[in-house]
């Protein structure tokens, strides 16, 4: 929505730094917004009432300070006589605006300590906040934090990617790159679901199996391919709790062992000789194309020998 050039020139009017001030022009626009739609749910709750036949009107405000993302704002809250009315913007016992939780959050994503985001919010926006405050709302993040981690899966998946990420994690005062494991599934429709996010020291198969059974656990009967890359032990684990899965290498590992045999100016040119062998759409269309570059210009490159166990990276 569109907003009227003139109206924005009378509000702009005066000193320009009183804009973004303490209680400025945008902490009073939030104020004046934020009372307009509150009055305005209040006028649509009387009108069902009335048209349910109950009698019921306006009854005063009372006052509310709510933090926002970037102040305190006090805010005129009107009231019904029959004390029926709760507001959907702001409801009962709510003082905080959904975006202040959400740049708490962020912070102590991004590894600031509960000094550091009280600091932060009293630098830059006057806001004092309590550090019990901050704790309660990044505690209600891992409550929900555990609460996926543990949720039921479907039964059945018909692609799981299972790969590793490197990620600045903040670790006793210190920012450090840990590994973080991820399960990736592909549901029949192509949506993507991230299954489970795990922190591990090592990675290993013990590691991986513990995985496997804790996919089970939570109603995994049956992953009909999983991806993995070349760890040892790895499609072991898998099958252990999957029996009937087919273990498919990841292209992406599958390629960077073939280059290991090439020399470093010609790992280019060989990748793109490499990719009708792994856009094939068939097994027969890639062992064909797999046979044509190994009788190409590249023959002798790549040991024949080298190949995986039928040519498509299955094992």
């Amino acid at each position: 929505m569109a907003i009227d050039k003139d109206m924005l020139d009378q509000l702009l009017a005066g000193d320009p730094q009183d804009l973004f001030a303490k209680d400025g022009l945008l902490d009073e626009l939030k104020k004046a917004l934020s009372e307009r739609m509150l009055a305005a749910e209040l006028d649509a709750h009387l009108d069902s009432e009335g048209a349910e036949g109950a009698i019921n009107r306006r009854n005063g405000s009372s006052r509310k300070t709510m933090l926002t993302g970037t102040s305190k704002v006090t805010l005129d809250v009107p009231r019904d006589r029959a004390g029926r009315f709760d507001p959907k913007l702001i409801a009962k016992y709510q003082r905080r605006f959904p975006d202040f939780d959400d740049k708490i959050v962020s912070m102590y994503a991004r590894g600031m300590t509960v000094r550091e985001i009280r600091g932060h919010l009293e630098e830059l926006y006057g806001i004092d906040v309590s550090p019990d405050l901050i704790s309660t709302i990044t505690d209600a993040v891992l409550e929900t934090v555990a609460e996926w981690q543990g949720r039921p899966l479907d039964a059945c998946y018909p692609l799981v990617f299972f790969d590793e990420i490197r990620v600045k994690i903040r670790d006793e005062g210190f920012v450090r790159n840990k590994a973080v494991y991820v399960a990736l599934g592909i549901l029949p429709d192509g949506t993507k679901d991230i299954l489970g996010i795990w922190i591990e020291q090592a990675e290993g198969a013990k590691f991986w199996l513990r995985v496997m059974n804790e996919l089970n656990n939570r109603g995994v009967g049956d992953i009909l391919i999983a991806v993995v890359d070349g760890l040892k032990g790895f499609p072991d684990a898998i099958n252990a709790a999957f029996p009937e899965t087919v273990v498919q290498t990841c292209i992406v590992h599958l390629l960077c062992n073939s280059m290991s045999f090439a020399s470093w100016k010609d790992r280019k040119p060989i990748a793109q000789a490499l990719r009708a062998v792994y856009r094939a759409e068939t097994v027969e269309a890639g062992l064909a194309a797999l046979d044509a570059f190994e009788a190409g210009h590249w023959a002798g490159d790549i040991p024949r020998s080298r190949r995986s166990d039928d040519g498509t990276g299955t094992r």
